[in-house]
């Protein structure tokens, strides 16, 4: 049964799926695990479409001929959730299944910016992790992954069953899903921007009634941001002053050379609209419109006088 984008949406989040699956073991930088639990205990929205996303859903197809031109093997699309009775907590929701083989097709689409990850015949771990955890759900004996690097070339890879690795993939996978998801219980934060973003968008709203939080048992760690604070801006001065430094030594000249680097001071322009004027010299146009207004939660720690 083909499910429409809103129940496949609902579906995903009932269990672990390859996009996941390195998020878990902390090989995706756009996905943390504290933003991947929020996103399966349902604290967070659906995520919006983007032009990336439609792009590679829109080239699926182009990538599939790409790979059956390369290999004269023959591929067919598959809609439905791949559930494997060994691994309850994990879904594979696939492109493509290869016909004759126990095996299975990931489509990629890149851009130029990711063509390094593709050199010497590698590419991104991430893909890896995605195709252990499709070998490890389905069973099946191989995955090849296909990639379009946009404007630049196609690539194809096969990756063999490593039952070593899907083990370790598996219990990772099971350690999430049960120590955290199940029960609710958020896992540690990373001081990673996605966690934030996630903190922030969960917890976007406050409640002035409930008054101050008791975090007598957060004192060493308010101790230990207050120290890191101070630290960072240590060292933002200490920054500062080989800054300087290598400014005055550089004098009038642009740009200077030792051994292996290169300093430059050069000038640039940068323009910018100055709204305050613009408002000064035309009080008879209504800016409201045009301003945009964003709310968000300042964090601050302040020493409390004694």
């Amino acid at each position: 049964m083909k499910l429409t984008h809103k129940q496949w949406l609902s579906e995903r989040r009932k269990s672990i799926g390859g996009s996941d699956a390195a998020a878990i073991v902390g090989l995706n930088h756009y996905v943390t695990p504290y933003m991947l639990w929020a996103d399966k205990t349902g604290k967070l929205p659906d995520k919006p479409d983007n032009e990336a996303m439609r792009q590679g859903r829109d080239l699926e197809q182009y990538v599939a001929s790409r790979f059956m031109g390369e290999t004269g093997k023959r591929v067919r699309r598959r809609t439905d959730f791949f559930r494997g009775k060994s691994f309850p907590f994990a879904h594979a929701n696939i492109d493509r299944a290869v016909v004759g083989e126990r095996a299975g097709l990931e489509c990629k689409t890149t851009n130029v910016m990711n063509l390094k990850k593709f050199k010497n015949g590698e590419f991104p771990e991430n893909y890896y992790v995605q195709c252990v955890h499709y070998l490890a759900v389905t069973g099946w004996d191989r995955w090849y992954l296909a990639c379009v690097i946009l404007g630049q070339g196609f690539k194809w890879f096969t990756i063999e069953r490593d039952q070593a690795e899907i083990d370790a993939l598996m219990k990772a996978e099971s350690n999430f899903w049960n120590t955290y998801v199940v029960p609710n219980i958020p896992p540690p934060v990373d001081g990673l921007p996605p966690t934030s973003e996630t903190l922030e968008t969960i917890f976007q709203n406050s409640d002035p009634a409930k008054g101050p939080a008791d975090l007598q048992t957060c004192n060493n760690l308010i101790q230990q941001y207050c120290s890191t604070k101070d630290l960072i801006k240590s060292y933002q001065q200490e920054l500062n002053q080989y800054k300087q430094a290598l400014q005055s030594e550089l004098g009038e000249r642009e740009s200077g050379i030792c051994r292996n680097y290169t300093v430059s001071w050069k000038p640039q322009t940068r323009s910018s609209f100055n709204l305050k004027q613009f408002a000064s010299d035309h009080p008879e146009i209504d800016l409201h419109s045009y301003l945009k207004e964003s709310t968000f939660r300042k964090f601050d720690i302040k020493e409390n006088s004694k």
